[in-house]
């Protein structure tokens, strides 16, 4: 809970002036979040061209974000969501669950390269604050797709085998009466309880946890035969009571037209200024002009994904970032494959950081955490819900030793929705209709094997830093800003929403997005083109190479891609070798995903 005082706005962009221009698909989030900020400004002026996105005050010179879809590739490669998908590898990570690529239904890169060019937006207006001129920002869409798959692609590159096999299948489970549900506990001696209650051999159970429990690193689950048998044999009452008894978490899917009933606030994140204003911080060190976060520290308590992210991206924008970790270190360092002495997915969310070992559940260790505080500007976490006011860590015990901090908390469900499971990924995803949103008609509605929130919730939380930050800048109070999987999954399927709540069809149409399967691999056709290929061509280009098909296709004027279904290709693919490095472990490095001028 955020302990704020009563202000007339916490809008830390009022008195700034919007102007958009390029395609709406590239700049339309990027604008309903500035507006939510408190930017205001006439709509789009054209549609052709990159997104432009500006920002304007009377007092100085306009900022502005350009956003393209490729950064890196060419554009004759990456000219839309689906080839973007496609190229980067995205399509295929998704498709894993059903063993061939296949496109998110939802415009997934286009809403996370929005937020990365907010993100930049905000950071540089942090930097003009802190003396630096930065003119413009500029991203892509195919950075956005390198950053989403950064931990799968680090993984496939370390040279060391996975912990699990890579192979099709996974949850969800549909029960006798027809209900289709989610599982999760973070707990092997829970799995195998909540299976024993559905009887499911002890044995045959322990076999299943490992697939189960990666399934977060290989966006495949396999499972024995048996346990969907189970579930079939069982009705929803009958699962239930099991889950109650072992400890699991069990979420049936909701639909999207289930999700217009509830109630939804229009931005993904809260900002709650904390203590009364007392002019701004202390500038600190100077930022650098392509880093304009350099200078200040942010301290992260993150575990998993969600928050780690949020830092990670704080870092590349030129933070310090001090990462808490328990004695004896984070127990993700050794997840598997590895690159020398660390995981390899573990240096995709925190290469750079510096680490602090602190034992948080001791008063001793508590203090330690305290003094970080007091000469931090960020404090982020996503511990579980109530843990940081049982420990004394919440943003009114850390307000008191620094009034200027920025108290970050990346959760789950935002506490908005009563009677949730857990706050993961994939329990998130079924709870808000996602998987009905990211598959389109023709296929069963289930949630993404592929971490969709947890990465998008770590860009949200990014977003919502930033502009705390902003906030502080303008009028120095310490603010909470809270962000989570929740709000993340509202921005992915608000478009699929919107068109349910007009009464047209909230599921994309079926083969949407599906790439073709050519003689040697797969292509992907752009969503404009799509309608234009013809009943036969698919048939035609099955029994041409890739290369061929591509040729072809652009030759009848469609735009096309080739789709990459081995990321351990990557780094030698024409279209991102030249952006794609290594860190001092060997890992594969993703690049940052802004460009400050």
């Amino acid at each position: 809970m955020a302990h704020s005082v009563t202000v007339t706005a916490a809008h830390p962009l009022d008195g700034l002036g919007l102007r958009m221009a390029g395609p709406p698909a590239l700049t339309a989030v990027a604008a309903r979040h500035l507006a939510l900020l408190g930017a205001t400004g006439p709509g789009s002026a054209a549609s052709g061209g990159p997104g432009i996105v500006s920002l304007s005050d009377t007092g100085g010179p306009p900022l502005s974000a350009e956003i393209v879809w490729a950064e890196i590739a060419s554009p004759e490669e990456v000219s839309d969501e689906a080839t973007a998908q496609a190229a980067t590898g995205v399509a295929h990570v998704h498709g894993r669950r059903d063993g061939e690529p296949r496109g998110l239904a939802a415009d997934y890169l286009t809403t996370t390269c929005s937020v990365l060019a907010v993100q930049g937006l905000l950071a540089a207006l942090i930097g003009r604050a802190r003396g630096r001129a930065v003119e413009t920002v500029r991203t892509g869409v195919d950075l956005a797709g390198l950053l989403a798959v950064g931990q799968y692609l680090a993984a496939a590159t370390a040279g060391e085998a996975e912990a699990v096999p890579f192979s099709p299948g996974g949850p969800p489970f549909t029960t006798a009466d027809g209900v289709c549900f989610e599982v999760e506990t973070l707990d092997p001696a829970v799995w195998t309880t909540f299976w024993r209650a559905l009887g499911v051999a002890e044995r045959l159970a322990g076999s299943a946890w490992k697939s189960f429990q990666f399934r977060y690193a290989t966006a495949c689950c396999p499972l024995p035969a048996e346990l969907h048998a189970r579930v079939g044999a069982a009705n929803w009452e009958e699962v239930r009571h099991a889950a109650k008894e072992s400890g699991a978490s069990v979420c049936a899917l909701r639909s999207l037209a289930g999700r217009l009933a509830e109630p939804r606030p229009a931005a993904p994140w809260r900002l709650s200024p904390l203590l009364p204003a007392s002019g701004p911080p202390s500038p600190g060190a100077a930022a650098e002009t392509v880093r304009p976060l350099a200078g200040l520290t942010v301290l992260e308590a993150g575990r998993r994904i969600q928050a780690p992210l949020t830092a990670h991206l704080l870092g590349l924008l030129g933070a310090d970032v001090v990462r808490i970790e328990p004695p004896g270190g984070d127990p993700l360092r050794g997840m598997p494959p590895m690159c020398g002495d660390l995981s390899a997915r573990w240096l995709a969310l925190n290469r750079g950081k510096r680490a602090v070992e602190i034992d948080i559940k001791s008063a001793g260790g508590r203090a330690e955490l305290r003094d970080l505080a007091a000469g931090a500007d960020v404090f982020v976490h996503n511990w579980a819900p109530g843990t940081a006011e049982r420990l004394g860590l919440d943003d009114r015990d850390l307000s008191a030793v620094n009034p200027a901090l920025v108290y970050a908390y990346t959760s789950g469900w935002a506490g908005r929705l009563a009677d949730v499971p857990l706050g993961t990924d994939f329990m998130v995803q079924a709870r808000t209709g996602v998987g009905e949103a990211v598959r389109p008609a023709g296929e069963v509605a289930a949630p993404s094997l592929m971490t969709l929130l947890d990465v998008l919730g770590g860009l949200l939380g990014a977003e919502a830093v930033l502009a705390g930050l902003l906030l502080r800048e303008r009028d120095g109070r310490g603010v909470r800003v809270d962000s989570s999987l929740l709000g993340a999954a509202e921005v992915l399927t608000g478009p699929a929403l919107r068109r349910a709540a007009g009464g047209g069809d909230s599921r994309a149409p079926e083969g949407f997005r599906r790439p073709l399967r050519t003689a040697d691999g797969w292509v992907s056709v752009a969503d404009d083109s799509a309608g234009r290929l013809g009943a036969a061509f698919p048939g035609e280009i099955a029994e041409m190479t890739s290369a061929e098909a591509l040729a072809s296709l652009r030759r009848r004027g469609l735009r096309a891609t080739a789709v990459t279904t081995a990321l351990e290709a990557l780094p030698a693919d024409p279209r991102f070798a030249s952006a794609l490095t290594r860190d001092e472990h060997g890992a594969l490095a993703v690049p940052a995903p802004w460009r400050f001028a």
